[in-house]
């Protein structure tokens, strides 16, 4: 049991760290408001993807490991295809 409650506390500490680093990820970048749906989804479903695979290699549990890692991938794409949107939208 306190094996368990070991491994929640430190999955919960990665998750807020997970937060922190993209909102301190997105100031460096100097990310401008508004952005488009697919890049909002996308970033979300990075970072989704990015805790879970993280939780997965925590609990060593491969098939959330790889679950996350597709899902972020599958977040990355939509992203760069919000980017593009943008893009094109603005003329650049």
């Amino acid at each position: 049991m306190k094996h368990t409650h070991n491994k929640l506390s430190v999955l919960s500490a990665g998750f807020i760290l997970a937060l922190l680093s993209l909102n301190a990820y997105a100031e460096d970048n100097k990310i401008e408001a508004p952005m488009n749906e697919d890049q909002v989804e996308g970033r979300v479903e990075e970072m989704k993807g990015t805790v879970k695979e993280g939780t997965g290699k925590l609990l060593d549990d491969k098939g959330m490991e790889i679950e996350g890692n597709i899902q972020k991938n599958k977040g990355k794409i939509q992203k760069g295809y919000g980017d593009i949107k943008k893009d094109i939208k603005e003329g650049n």
